[in-house]
Parts: structure tokens; C-alpha cells; sequence
């Protein structure tokens, strides 16, 4: 996510503070190469020169000139009018404090709306709530069913009366239906259309005025660049939108709408797709994105996901095995698979400040292969209780065994146990992250089969 706007950001700040002091020819050389790079990950012209402007008005200060650490004044004068311009705080997502509380999302074709619907009824249900999710874009063949198949994946109910009904009628009974049915949530799938048309809009505009949702989402694709953001401005003009879902933000092409969207189109962004999963969809969180881009990592987001994801008794056991050096193999596996089951490994490490910057974390991660892990996980299942529980008493002839019984070769089996010790003390210091030394330990580590 933002790799290379992180990267080219980040060498530029790197010089800043190698300087003791700063010069207003090295501030607007750093500034230059600031603004090219925005540009190049195709943030919106005027937007990089209203940035651009703001912070070369807060840097010229005496105060950042004649600090002791003036290039650490400018990163946190960047990181500050990063964040503004994303939005400052996270928006807020409306829910009606009795009732029912209806989602309408819209867009054009191809944006994600219809996996966007079941991605947020997979969020919310985790949550305690109960969507019902509404297929109303009779439109795209088969888009209907897309959703009913989405819906049974993730166990949550859902409506439709087909693709002969008009979709303000198909909004209107879902409503009846979630009543009669106890779901607190509706989320309505609407159609798209290639481009922005009237008869979309006045479509969208009757269903709007027959269901009166608390949340009108446009789902768009970060990937198309500028033309996200022009989009977003025109159905919020037309529309009145809460809030704006940005997809596939975990590809780097051209990620610079996710720093356009909110000051162009005056909608804030409430949520971003980072991966195919139906359970990649995170809240927006503009000085959490900020920090990341520069470097800072994210730890906040980083123990939400922990938390959602790791069992609170298995998480004490775990830390007793390693206070006492009983962890064992099928600890690690089930940690391997904890561990995975946050997302994609390079977007957790992502999360993890202090890895030396991009390029750093580009070089972890490219020497990570999730068809690795699997090739571990047969590994230890081909071996015996006594060996996961001991594995000192894995000789030849058992590497062998377990190597043909895993699809794999003896040298593999000798990776996984010389660096079995060394991913032990990885999960102790993820565990103590909140201490600040998870960071430096990964630095230092290597993951299985690197």
C-alpha cells in the first residue's frame, strides 16, 4: 500500500535529517522531490500545490530553521498536513440508535460494490449485528446472484425479488422484510453503469427518497486515479454521499486518489477494500495512513487485529510456553496460522514501525512466499506427536520420513528446525510490541525458507 510514494518519501526525508541544520535552497529541494513524488503516485494537481504551499508557510519558521533537529520538524510537519488532508479523524459511521439502519451503495460498474456489500456484512455481523443484504442492481447479469452466493459464504441473510422488479420496489420491501426478520442492518447493492449518467442518478436519487439510508457509500476503484476522485465529486453533488469505500487500495499503481478524494469531492473516506478476502475491509483512519506512508508504521491497527483475531486463553498459554521454553511445533503452526489469518503478511508487516524505512520492509517482504508457509504447515503435520512436542530427536532418518511424507526435501526439514528457535523469539516480541521492541528484533530475524 503506497510503497512507492513511501519509499521516495521516505529517502527524501532521510537526507533532511542527516543535516544539522537546514537552508531554505535544502528545504525547497526536499519539497521539489515531495511534490513529484505525489504527482507520480497521481495525487490531483491542485491538491499537491495547496499541500506543497502549506508546508513550505509552516517550515520557513525560525522555530524549524534554527532547531537542533530541523528535518524531524519538517517530517512532523508533513505527517500533520498528511493527515489533514485525508480528513484529520476518522468519520464516523451513522447508525440509526433504534431501528433499522440501511447502507445504500453506489457507484459505476467495476468498482467493487456488490463484494464491497458482503465485505461490510461480514464486518458488521462480526460486531454483533444483524445485516440483511439486498441485491437491487437488476442490471449486470447475474449480479444478484453474485450477492445471494456472497451472502451464504459469510452466513448472513439476504433479499431479493429478482431481476423483473424495479430496484426502488426490491429497497422498499427489504426494508418489510428485515423488520419481519430482526436484522438491524440493511445493505443495498445497487447497479452501476460504465459512466455517470442522469438516468443513474435520478434512479439512485428515488431509491435514496424511499428508503432514507443513514449511510450513502460510493464504492470506487483507487486504482483508476484521478477519475476516482472526479467520480466522487460528481455523485456527491448529485447524491449527497456520507462517505466514500475505496477498493483495492493494496495496489500501488495509482493509490494517490486515497490523498485526493476528501479535499477534492468534500466526502471523507470511511473505509478501504485491501485485499480480495471478504474479510479485507478496514475503517479509514487518515493519521494512521499518514504514519505508514511515512515510515511510522501502525500499531494501533496492528493490535486491533491481534485482538480480533488471536484467542485471549490461547494468547496467555502461549506467553507461559515461552516464559518456560515449552513452546513446541504445533504451537508454532498454530501461531503460523494466527498469524496469517490477520491478512497478507507483507500489509501486517507493513503495520510494524521501525523496519528501516520502505525499502527495508520491500526486501521482507519479498523474501516471503505464503506458498511457504503452507509447505510448513505439511511439514509438521507429517511428523509424529514426539517429534512437534521434541524436536531434537528428528535424526536423518525421520528427516527423511517427514521430507516424503510433506512433498518436500530433507533441506527443508533442516531450515524449519535451525530457525524454529529464532520464529519463537519472533511471536514473544510480536507479543510485546507495545513495549517498542517487536520492531528491532524483526529487523534482525528471518522467517521460515528465507
Amino acid at each position: 500500500m503506497f510503497q512507492s510514494l513511501a519509499e521516495k518519501l521516505q529517502e527524501t526525508f532521510k537526507k533532511l535529517r542527516g543535516k544539522g541544520k537546514l537552508s531554505e535552497s535544502d528545504l525547497r529541494t526536499a519539497l521539489r522531490e515531495v511534490r513529484l513524488a505525489l504527482l507520480e503516485a497521481d495525487v490531483s494537481l491542485p491538491v499537491v500545490k495547496e499541500f506543497i504551499q502549506r508546508i513550505r508557510e509552516r517550515s520557513l519558521g525560525a522555530d524549524v530553521l534554527e532547531s537542533l533537529t530541523p528535518g524531524q520538524q519538517v517530517i512532523k510537519i508533513v505527517n500533520e498536513e498528511l493527515t489533514a488532508l485525508m480528513g484529520d479523524t476518522r468519520s464516523s459511521v451513522n447508525f440509526n440508535s433504534s431501528g433499522i439502519t440501511t447502507f445504500l451503495l453506489v457507484g459505476l460498474q467495476g468498482g467493487g460494490k456488490t463484494t464491497s456489500a458482503a465485505k461490510l456484512a461480514l464486518y458488521y455481523r462480526k460486531q454483533g449485528k444483524r445485516p440483511l443484504l439486498v441485491g437491487a442492481d437488476v442490471y449486470r447479469p447475474a449480479a444478484i446472484k453474485q450477492l445471494e452466493i456472497l451472502a451464504k459464504q459469510i452466513d448472513v441473510s439476504f433479499f431479493s425479488l429478482g431481476e423483473g422488479r424495479s430496484p426502488v420496489d426490491i429497497a422498499r420491501e427489504a426494508l418489510d422484510y428485515a423488520q419481519n426478520q430482526g436484522n438491524d442492518l440493511v445493505i443495498i447493492d445497487t447497479a452501476g453503469r460504465l459512466h455517470i449518467d442522469q438516468e443513474l442518478m435520478d434512479e439512485l436519487q428515488e431509491m435514496k427518497s424511499a428508503v432514507e439510508p443513514q449511510e450513502v457509500f460510493l464504492v470506487v476503484d483507487s486504482m483508476i486515479g484521478q477519475d476516482a476522485v472526479n467520480i466522487a465529486k460528481s455523485f456527491h453533488e448529485e447524491l449527497g454521499l456520507s462517505g466514500v469505500i475505496l477498493t483495492k487500495l493494496d495496489g500501488d499503481t495509482r493509490g494517490g486518489a486515497a490523498l485526493s478524494v476528501k479535499r477534492v469531492s468534500d466526502c471523507p473516506i470511511k473505509f478501504i477494500g485491501t485485499g480480495e478476502k471478504l474479510d479485507a475491509l478496514d475503517p479509514f483512519y487518515p493519521d494512521r495512513m499518514a504514519a505508514r506512508i511515512l515510515g511510522m508504521g501502525d500499531v494501533l491497527s496492528l493490535i486491533e487485529k491481534a485482538q480480533a483475531t488471536f484467542d485471549e486463553d490461547k494468547a496467555k498459554e502461549l506467553e507461559r510456553k515461552l516464559r518456560t521454553q515449552e513452546f513446541t511445533l504445533e504451537d508454532f503452526l498454530d501461531q503460523i496460522k494466527q498469524v496469517r489469518s490477520m491478512g497478507p503478511l507483507d500489509q501486517v508487516l507493513g503495520m510494524i514501525p521501525g523496519l528501516g524505512g520502505a525499502k527495508q520492509l520491500r526486501k521482507i517482504q519479498e523474501g516471503i512466499d505464503e506458498k511457504d508457509f503452507i509447505r510448513l504447515e505439511a511439514m509438521i503435520n507429517s511428523m509424529s506427536s514426539e517429534e512437534r512436542c521434541n524436536p531434537v530427536i528428528i535424526n536423518g532418518s525421520r528427516k527423511k520420513r517427514i521430507a516424503r511424507g510433506s512433498g518436500t526435501n530433507v533441506q527443508d526439514v533442516n531450515r524449519l528446525l535451525k530457525q524454529f528457535d529464532q520464529s519463537r523469539k519472533l511471536f514473544k516480541q510480536l507479543s510485546e510490541l507495545g513495549a517498542g521492541k517487536g520492531a528491532r528484533k524483526l529487523k534482525s530475524m528471518k522467517f521460515p525458507f528465507m
